[in-house]
């Protein structure tokens, strides 16, 4: 076993003020209570399929401005005057199957916390699950999730295992911040 006080093997290397190491030091596998910040997570993993983790992390200022804070009831009301307006935005990933899943996400979130109460509700009452299991259900639940998607969506909100190699001294943080989930 490692060192208590190592990192994940692709964080050693990057300075401590670079994105990816703040998301990893402070976000990646941290659960998330609030509906808005998952709805965040999730339209940030959709537009990162066939990029870098950077290349999104660099462009989040952009995407919140872009779709209204990841307000969901707003995002879901976008028109297609929206759709256009982000189409023609330089500042997040322009890809019109991703804006489209973004929105129509949005909806579909409207309708799980009409039912379930929120969306984090619905994602603790399906949990715990397998990675296949939980891909299965996106699938059909939502647009443009694939098995990657899924997987770095559910892992980066503490609800797969994996965030974390054991011996990253983020590992125990994270542990922690998520009793009801089980990290192997």
């Amino acid at each position: 076993m490692q060192k208590a006080s190592s990192y994940c093997e692709a964080i050693l290397l990057m300075d401590k003020d670079s994105v990816h190491r703040i998301y990893h030091d402070n976000y990646y596998g941290f659960p998330i209570e609030d509906d808005n910040e998952l709805f965040e997570r999730l339209v940030l993993e959709i537009n990162q399929a066939g990029l870098s983790w950077d290349t999104i992390l660099k462009k989040q200022k952009n995407f919140k401005k872009a779709y209204k804070n990841f307000n969901i009831k707003m995002v879901a009301a976008f028109d297609a005057s929206d759709f256009e307006r982000l189409v023609n935005d330089p500042g997040i990933i322009r890809n019109k199957l991703k804006i489209n899943a973004a929105i129509e996400n949005a909806k579909t979130i409207l309708k799980i916390q009409n039912q379930f109460g929120s969306f984090k509700n619905w994602l603790d009452l399906n949990h715990p699950k397998s990675r296949e299991e939980w891909v299965k259900i996106f699938k059909t639940t939502f647009k443009f999730t694939g098995g990657e998607i899924v997987n770095e969506f559910l892992m980066s909100t503490g609800y797969l295992p994996g965030a974390h190699i054991e011996s990253c001294v983020i590992y125990q943080k994270v542990l922690k911040a998520t009793p009801a989930f089980s990290l192997k």
